[in-house]
C-alpha cells in the first residue's frame, strides 16, 4: 500500500475506503470487513454518516491489528464552537470504541464557530484523542483564514475531487500544497454520475481497467489520496487494484481536461 507521511510524520495510506451514505448495520460492518481483508488500512467515516459504531465493530472482529489501521472520522456542523467540539469527539470515539482516531478532520467550515472550533482541535491533538487534525471542504479564503489564527496548522483538506471538476480547483490544490496539506479526493468517481463516460471507456480498455480504476489512479497520478466508496465487496477489491498500471502523460491530460465545473454534493466555494 502507498502512504504519504503528513506535516508531522504521521503515515496515510493513500487509498482508503470512504463510507458516506453506507447504510448504518452489517452493511456497513461487511463493507469495512471486506476492504480490510482486501487489504485496505485506510478507512474514513463520520459522525454524521451515522455508523461510526459499525465501523469500529468491524476493526474490532479484524485480524489486522488496530496500529496498522488508520482511521478518519469528522467533527460534524451542529458540534462546532470549543467546548462542543470537545465533547463531539470524545463521543465519537466512544462510538467507534477507540481510544484515538489518527485522522480528526472539521467537516464543513462553519461561520463564526470555526476558529473556536479549531482551537479545540489543536487541543484535541496535544491530548493524543487524534494523531494529527485536518479540514475537510475548505476553499482557499477559509484557510487563509485558519492559518492567521491556528498554532498546529491541518495536515489535510478533504474535499470533492475528479477530471470533472479538477481545472476549477486546480488553485485550491496548489495552496494546499504550497501550505505542506495533504489534499483527499472525496466522490472520486462522481457518485457514479460520469462512469459511462466514453474517454474513461477508453483508456480503461487500453490498460485491461475499469472506468472506476481510472479515475482513482487518475487521483493517485496527482498525488491525492483517495477514498472511493462501495459496500460491494468485489467492487471495493478491484478498487483497490489499481497499482499495477500507471496512466501515460496524454492519457492524464486528456482526463484533466474533462473539467466540467461539476460537484455532486454541496459546493463550499462560496461559503463565508
Amino acid at each position: 500500500m502507498q502512504t504519504v507521511a503528513l506535516s508531522n510524520s504521521v503515515v496515510l495510506p493513500t487509498l482508503g475506503l470512504g463510507v458516506y451514505q453506507a447504510p448504518a448495520g452489517g452493511i456497513t460492518t461487511g463493507a469495512v470487513s471486506s476492504a480490510l481483508d482486501a487489504g485496505y488500512r485506510h478507512i474514513d467515516t463520520a459522525a454524521a454518516y451515522r455508523n461510526e459504531e459499525d465501523v469500529g465493530e468491524a476493526i474490532r472482529s479484524s485480524d489486522v491489528p488496530r496500529d496498522e489501521i488508520f482511521i478518519t472520522t469528522k467533527l460534524w456542523n451542529t458540534d462546532h464552537g470549543y467546548d462542543r467540539a470537545l465533547a463531539a469527539c470524545d463521543a465519537s470515539l466512544a462510538r467507534l470504541g477507540l481510544d484515538y482516531v489518527d485522522l480528526y478532520l472539521v467537516h464543513w467550515p462553519v461561520e463564526d464557530l470555526r476558529l473556536d472550533t479549531w482551537r479545540a482541535m489543536e487541543q484535541i491533538q496535544a491530548d493524543e484523542r487524534a494523531r494529527a487534525i485536518g479540514v475537510s471542504n475548505y476553499m482557499i479564503h477559509h484557510l487563509e483564514e485558519l492559518f492567521a489564527h491556528a498554532e498546529q496548522p491541518p495536515a489535510v483538506n478533504q474535499f470533492e475531487l475528479s477530471p470533472y471538476i479538477y481545472g476549477s480547483r486546480r488553485d485550491l490544490v496548489d495552496w494546499c500544497r504550497n501550505h505542506g496539506i495533504v489534499v483527499e479526493a472525496y466522490s472520486p468517481l462522481t457518485k457514479g454520475i460520469k462512469l459511462d463516460d466514453p474517454v474513461l471507456a477508453e483508456i480503461g480498455a487500453s490498460h485491461g481497467k475499469s472506468p472506476a480504476q481510472v479515475l482513482i489512479r487518475w487521483a493517485l497520478e496527482h498525488e491525492f489520496v483517495v477514498i472511493p466508496k462501495s459496500t460491494n465487496p468485489e467492487r471495493i477489491r478491484q478498487n483497490m487494484d489499481v497499482f499495477d498500471f500507471s496512466l501515460a502523460d496524454d492519457e492524464l491530460a486528456r482526463l484533466d481536461g474533462l473539467d466540467e465545473g461539476l460537484v455532486t454534493g454541496w459546493d463550499p466555494t462560496d461559503a463565508p
